[in-house]
Parts: C-alpha cells; structure tokens; sequence
C-alpha cells in the first residue's frame, strides 16, 4: 500500500519552499496545466508515501485547526533541532499546541497555508 496525501494551495511555489528547505522533503514529480491543475509531489525517494500539492484558478477552501496535524516521526533529537532551526530561519514561530501531549514529546510548526506540522522523535519501545 501508498499512501499520499493532497492537498490544494493558492501559494504553491511557497509551500513548495517550505517542505523542502524546512522539512528537508524533495520534489518528486510535478505537472503543469493537467485540466487546469499545476502539482507537485513531495517526499523522500523510496518511501510509500508522499504529499502532493495543487494549485489551479480556483481559490482552496480552507479551514486548519489546531487539531489538524501531519505528524513526522524522527528517529534522532539532532535531527529535530535542525528542522526547528531552519523553521526559525525561514520566518516561523514554533507553536503551542492544542493537545499537551504534542508540547512534550514533539515541536509544532505550521507551513505556508496555516496547517500545523508535528515534528516527533519516535519512540523506541
């Protein structure tokens, strides 16, 4: 099984930016004017998953809240700081988060559209 996960954006070159200078993701295809669409796929090469972004003339419906999350799992603390860091540099604020448990085990940022991401350190147990 794949899994991926769209989403529509009126600011398709920022998020673009932000997921892969912040969070370290890469672009692994896009298209230009599929039925008025321009995309792109997001993520790690050789994983099952990705995240696709789209943008058309038509102005997305959004409304995130502070329960909205994508979560990303790391496996090293290191790695985490790093992203927090270059979150900082781009501009951003790291946020509290709605549910305590995501202050304590995990750092909550938001991208370009105000959807809330969840920077974790996997727990080994």
């Amino acid at each position: 099984m794949k899994l991926r996960v769209a989403r529509h954006t009126a600011s398709l070159q920022p998020v673009v930016d932000f997921y892969c200078s912040v969070l370290g993701l890469q672009v692994l295809g896009s298209f230009n004017d599929h039925d008025g669409y321009d995309g792109v796929f997001l993520g790690l090469p050789g994983l099952g998953w990705h995240l696709e972004f789209t943008q058309s003339s038509e102005e997305p419906v959004h409304q995130p809240d502070e329960d909205d999350l994508l979560v990303f799992y790391l496996s090293d603390v290191t790695d985490q700081i790093a992203i927090v860091e270059r979150y900082e540099a781009f501009g951003g604020i790291v946020l509290e988060a709605k549910n305590p448990y995501w202050n304590s085990n995990g750092a909550t940022i938001a991208d370009p559209d105000g959807f809330r991401i969840v920077i974790a350190i996997a727990k080994t147990t």
